[in-house]
């Protein structure tokens, strides 16, 4: 998709009180009809929620319970009812918790829709990663409190998944329930997955515990590709200069991090926080983060930007805002020498406007034809209702603002001016080189209501 444009943009407080922590991680085995799930338990990630599962198992409450649910690619679910379908008993709801991913082979709490704060004794394990799904954009975020910890345990729990659910068998809460060989008639024993019991297993050493993440003073900017500046608007992406700042991978968001074209607040685990609204995250490495900001930030003053990464937060870091924070894509792979050209495309070819840019074939624009730019920061846009950040663009979405585009100190006319379509949070410039215009490299001049782009941009053009 087009959102590879944005690999352009990418080139103090305590630790998490541990509840009852000691030197050990606990492991539960769940004993089912399919064979053992042990689990290796996070009291440092989820401390409440590990202890609510470990009431219930010290009473037994999970023994000869069924797995209910199962539903193909994402989850199956049980601890809510015993093999006569009768519920089991529940204590009282625990606070969410949610800081670690819910990727494959995790183990979290169910609970009611729009209340994060519902868990009681139904857990579900994640048979695939559903990290976007089932993050802070859903119910505040599943509380992943466990991992499977063995290949075997993930074995079981793909066997189990892969039971088949027969449609129209039984009633809710059943209807997506995992029946073995069955035919046809009323469900038996024979065909439910039973959780026999669940034990508690030995003891690990844990991990080393996850530093916590830090933001350089006066690391946090607008994208340097599009000029770098100290201060942002809704919808700017903005990198984030640090350490601890994330794990050992780095990458970029991709398209299956997206849900119905929306972006991923949490990648690798990594979630920011500007003006305390979840922000887009776009790249995550331990030193850098790309992230786009909401919408919803004031319009002026500042606002505090936090990164928190399995559940450690880093302090807090002020950035201003303004109604703009205009830049044009102008990445240091197009300086040459000192003079900093801006990304430009031809209109009619889809080919960059180059000249003497390393690994760029030499295209400079033409006088009076169409070239194309991108930019962020560039305030709203007509309809309101469009969002100008976390969508992919899908419907025409021009500047509100004025805007005036100068090339060579001539006024140049700008036929569109709005979100780039099939992009997220991009603006697109379709503007036409001044016919007058010699052969030369000829300055770019922007303006977005009372404010100037800070770049000192030029364009190549070559006279016929």
């Amino acid at each position: 998709m087009k959102k590879n444009l944005l690999v352009l943009i990418a080139a103090s407080v305590l630790p998490l009180a541990l509840l009852g922590q000691t030197t050990t991680s606990q492991i539960v085995v769940l004993r089912t009809n399919l064979g053992d799930i042990d689990v290796q338990l996070l009291p440092a990630s989820a401390p409440k929620t590990v202890q609510n599962f470990l009431n219930y198992v010290n009473k037994g409450t999970y023994n000869n319970t069924v797995f209910h649910r199962s539903v193909p690619n994402f989850i199956i679910q049980g601890g809510g009812f015993n093999t006569s379908y009768g519920s089991i008993p529940k204590d009282a709801s625990v606070v969410n918790e949610y800081s670690v991913p819910n990727t494959r082979g995790t183990i979290a709490m169910a609970k009611l829709g729009g209340n994060p704060n519902s868990a009681t004794n139904e857990f579900f394990f994640n048979t695939v990663d559903n990290t976007s799904t089932l993050g802070t954009s859903n119910n505040g975020g599943f509380t992943v409190f466990g991992k499977i910890n063995s290949a075997a345990g993930l074995a079981v729990m793909d066997k189990i998944a892969a039971v088949r659910v027969p449609s129209g068998v039984l009633p809710s809460p059943f209807d997506s329930m995992p029946l073995q060989n069955f035919t046809s008639g009323s469900p038996t024993l024979a065909n439910f997955i039973i959780v026999q019991s669940v034990t508690l297993g030995d003891s690990v050493t844990p991990p080393p515990p996850i530093p916590v993440p830090s933001i350089t003073s006066g690391g946090v900017n607008t994208a340097s590709a599009f000029g770098g500046a100290g201060y942002a608007t809704g919808g700017t992406y903005i990198e984030i200069y640090g350490t601890n700042l994330a794990g050992d991978v780095a990458r970029s968001w991709a398209d299956e991090d997206f849900r119905n074209g929306r972006a991923p607040t949490v990648l690798e685990g990594v979630s920011v926080t500007v003006n305390r609204q979840p922000a887009y995250v776009a790249f995550v490495s331990k030193n850098q983060i790309n992230v786009q900001v909401p919408g919803g930030v004031p319009i002026v003053g500042t606002v505090p930007v936090a990164v928190t990464y399995v559940g450690q937060t880093s302090p807090a870091v002020q950035l201003a805002i303004r109604p703009t924070a205009p830049g044009l894509l102008a990445p240091a792979s197009f300086k040459v020498g000192e003079k900093q050209y801006v990304v430009g495309l031809h209109g009619n070819l889809g080919t960059f406007v180059a000249n003497g840019v390393a690994g760029v074939p030499d295209a400079p624009a033409a006088p009076g034809e169409t070239v194309i730019f991108y930019g962020v920061g560039f305030g709203g846009v007509n309809p309101s209702s469009i969002p100008v950040g976390g969508q992919v663009v899908t419907q025409e979405a021009r500047i509100s603002n004025p805007l005036v585009f100068k090339i060579g100190g001539q006024d140049a006319l700008v036929a569109f001016a709005g979100l780039a379509p099939g992009l997220v949070g991009l603006y697109q410039f379709n503007v036409t080189v001044p016919a007058s215009l010699g052969t030369g490299d000829h300055q770019l001049d922007v303006m977005v209501g009372t404010e100037s782009i800070p770049q000192t941009l030029f364009l190549p053009v070559k006279a016929q």
